[in-house]
């Protein structure tokens, strides 16, 4: 897929035409969902610029996604700049701007649709971009959660697929964008740094409470986005049952927040491309973004260090600050729709005294309180969770509590029994964070301990300390000899879970 300001730039010339067409560029957003119009909103009461355009599905009212309450608090001046931006006059009529429109009259077209539309409208997107002749328009999607390859029959993203496809992205409250005080931080991802700047430009150039930063780290960016909506419904449960225990939320939140960074970093790793951003970007990686820093992260590999990551996630703080506001109740004002999903579970499954049934059950419990299905991008991600974890070969202590979760709904009656027990006991559950996150040799020398008592197992911890040298395979097989692996001793509850999840997984 081409995705490029200066696709048809051949010379010095044409570059600089180009970067004077940029320099007043016009921004369209395609679906007009909650975000964009929240955006539009933030822009009609900051800028009196004309650089927004907005493009309503089909068949949709621009401000379909507002409840009658959100849309009553809304200034009516706003509304009318905000259809300003929808609608072109022609022969005395108006009419709404189509995603044709756009591609003519813009060069960043953001495709804004939730998962269920987004690819189908990805396509058109395309389609309608080669026939008006307009290539160097650049692309955008600001998805949400993991789509299906109907060709490959498996989850993907979307931006690995389609890996030139820009990513667009940030923090933002469940109404914070139509608040006049808050500001909005953004990231906008491309692979080419070049892009990446200029595009964030153009965006930042929309309202001065809007910051965009550039990014190339797209692939990892939407990864952390989907990751982040499944966070925010597990937080949202955890601030609801564990209220009255202070010190369980900061570990849980920690937890949720490093898994997901180091998720994203084992998909960075895999993708093909990777090398490209030290050795063909127009910029090096180090120099966009909030920050210059090269991470580098090791393992510990046949008694010695290697390096396995050389990345950096500085340049995408607006995500992580994304990632962190999602899992937060706010000052005022309502938490995010997935953290709404999981107080939502949470007050059912403490009212029930049982996980729920299927997930049918937990959509119609959301929907009984007024989250329409197409809205919940978490649960969305969380039904290709296994497939995902599978396919990046992503290890269990780093995805250990959204499997938790996952259990929660997905798994059988009986598993679901101990996967409530844990949820919804604080001592269970920091039990089960402690364990979870360990490595598996860390995990069975703790077991060992645990049974000290044992002749055959005092000799296994002995020729450990003498060798100085932990051997897992033997480990295992006296813990299995010992039938100690499923035991009711520390543990346990950790053990049956990851047991049950990576059967589900298979």
């Amino acid at each position: 897929m081409e995705n490029n300001f200066f696709s048809k730039s051949s010379d010095e010339s044409s570059i600089a035409k180009r970067l004077k067409q940029l320099n007043k560029a016009k921004v369209g957003f395609y679906s007009i969902g909650l975000y964009p119009a929240s955006l539009a909103y933030n822009c009609a009461m900051h800028s009196n610029e004309k650089n927004l355009l907005l493009a309503p599905r089909p068949g949709r009212e621009l401000f379909g996604a507002f409840s009658r309450e959100l849309f009553s608090e809304l200034k009516p001046e706003y509304i009318q700049r905000i259809r300003d931006m929808s609608c072109y006059y022609k022969g005395g009529k108006s009419h709404n701007y189509s995603l044709s429109d756009l591609f003519q009259s813009c060069e960043i077209v953001v495709l804004s649709a939730n998962s269920n539309h987004i690819e189908n409208d990805l396509i058109e997107a395309l389609s309608i971009r080669d026939t008006v002749n307009r290539s160097e328009v650049l692309i955008a999607c600001l998805v949400g959660s993991f789509t299906y390859d109907k060709k490959n029959e498996s989850p993907t993203l979307l931006c690995e697929k389609y890996t030139n496809l820009a990513f667009f992205s940030g923090f933002h409250r469940h109404g914070a964008l139509r608040n006049p005080l808050d500001s909005f931080t953004a990231n906008f991802c491309h692979p080419d740094p070049l892009n990446a700047l200029l595009a964030s430009r153009l965006i930042n150039n929309l309202s001065p409470n809007i910051q965009v930063s550039a990014g190339v780290h797209n692939i990892e960016g939407q990864y952390i986005k989907a990751v982040k909506n499944i966070s925010s419904i597990f937080a949202g449960f955890a601030h609801y049952v564990h209220r009255d225990n202070p010190g369980l939320l900061p570990t849980l939140l920690t937890l949720l927040l490093n898994q997901c960074l180091d998720q994203a970093a084992t998909v960075s790793m895999s993708r093909p491309d990777r090398n490209n951003f030290y050795s063909k970007g127009s910029l090096p990686l180090t120099e966009i973004g909030y920050g210059v820093q090269r991470i580098e992260a090791a393992i510990s590999k046949e008694k010695s260090f290697s390096k396995v990551r050389d990345h950096t996630f500085s340049q995408l703080i607006p995500m992580v600050a994304d990632l962190k506001g999602s899992m937060m109740l706010p000052i005022s004002g309502k938490p995010t729709r997935n953290f709404q999903v999981g107080e939502i579970m949470a007050c059912n499954i403490s009212r029930l005294g049982r996980c729920p049934n299927n997930l049918e059950e937990l959509i119609f419990w959301c929907e009984e309180r007024g989250l329409s299905r197409g809205a919940l991008e978490g649960i969305n991600s969380l039904i290709y969770l296994p497939f995902i974890l599978k396919k990046y070969s992503i290890p269990y202590q780093e995805s250990s509590m959204i499997n938790l979760l996952y259990m929660s709904i997905f798994s059988s009656e009986e598993i679901k029994k101990d996967v409530y027990r844990i949820l919804t006991n604080s001592r269970k559950l920091t039990k089960y964070c402690q364990e979870s996150v360990r490595p598996e040799s860390s995990f069975m020398l703790d077991m060992l301990f645990d049974q000290i008592e044992d002749d055959d197992i005092i000799k296994h911890i002995s020729k450990y300390i003498l060798d100085k040298h932990f051997d897992p395979v033997s480990t295992e097989e006296i813990l299995s000899k010992k039938s100690l692996l499923n035991c009711s001793s520390v543990g346990s509850d950790y053990a049956k879970v990851k047991s049950n999840f990576i059967e589900l997984l298979n």
